[in-house]
């Protein structure tokens, strides 16, 4: 029993003995009878963003350490009040060391399954993956930063699924509104000033075998030819006009750019992508959704 006379002291000196540590309230792993509302399953608990520097590889070979988001959760069956949340980082934290890639995500998640005794478990890593960039014409580079996501999912019947997320940004320059630009011209020698925006394409791939981040943006270069740039001289600044000019394209397009760009690549099981271009000449967005069209699959 809990003294009525309760001390406001914090003890420095005071050790936790094992028959102490036995004695501690474990409301969290208690009782079935101890459930709050429905006694059903929960797909997804466990802890969101908790940071620490992982390393990823290179193409090349060499390692890169980027602070990294990590999101951790497990399956929760019906008949259990909770899981050890803390098991969730410790765990993670016996890989902190090690370099991560979306194989390794595999073990973290089967350690998951065998020390919080679950069925199911999911794992997210979340960084920002830079990239050397050269400018197009003054030979200057900078460093282009990706929002990437690494994800796994390890089901009740010991399937392991691996996605890799990323956000390309680009820009579009508006095929209407270049043509009505050039009329003006044409037909009245007025100047018109084409508008194009800056441009993000979120992507979502399900992977038959690990990609590096390298390949996801090198299949966006291709397929869009318009990326934003870091280092910009004027001589870059006219490039990209020229650019743009070159490739102009509608949301529509740019999705489906992207389409024929993944749909080659055997490594990709399916994909899903969707192209959000910020308009400069509306208030609002022009936005298109496009997928693989794989049989339950991504959508």
């Amino acid at each position: 029993m809990i003294s009525s006379k309760v001390k406001r002291h914090y003890d420095p000196t005071f050790i936790i003995s094992d028959e102490y540590k036995a004695s501690l309230p474990d409301l969290q792993n208690g009782p079935a009878s101890l459930i709050e509302g429905a006694d059903v399953p929960v797909q997804q608990v466990g802890i969101s963003n908790f940071k620490l520097p992982l390393k990823y590889p290179r193409p090349d070979g060499e390692l890169i350490t980027l602070e990294t988001s990590v999101d951790g959760y497990v399956g929760l069956e019906a008949g259990k009040k909770g899981i050890n949340m803390s098991r969730i980082i410790r765990r993670f934290y016996d890989f902190k060391d090690d370099v991560f890639h979306l194989d390794k995500l595999e073990e973290v998640l089967e350690l998951y399954i065998k020390e919080l005794e679950v069925k199911s478990a999911y794992i997210r890593l979340l960084f920002n993956y830079p990239i050397l960039q050269e400018s197009l014409r003054s030979g200057l580079e900078g460093y282009q930063y990706y929002r990437v996501a690494l994800e796994g999912t390890l089901t009740p019947n010991g399937n392991f699924r691996m996605f890799m997320h990323m956000d390309y940004e680009y820009s579009s320059a508006c095929p209407c509104s270049y043509e009505l630009a050039e009329h003006a011209r044409e037909s009245r020698g007025v100047a018109g000033i084409p508008h194009s925006q800056r441009s993000v394409a979120t992507i979502k791939v399900e992977l038959n075998e690990e990609i590096f981040v390298e390949d996801l943006v090198e299949h966006c270069r291709k397929a869009l030819m318009t990326e934003t740039q870091v280092m910009v001289k004027r001589e870059d600044e006219q490039a990209f006009a020229e650019m743009n000019a070159a490739y102009q394209k509608f949301v529509e397009d740019a999705a489906r750019l992207l389409y024929e760009e993944f749909n080659t690549d055997e490594r990709i099981k399916d994909f899903v992508v969707r192209c959000i271009h910020e308009e400069s000449l509306h208030s609002h967005d022009a936005v298109s959704r496009i997928w693989k069209g794989v049989p339950n699959g991504l959508r």
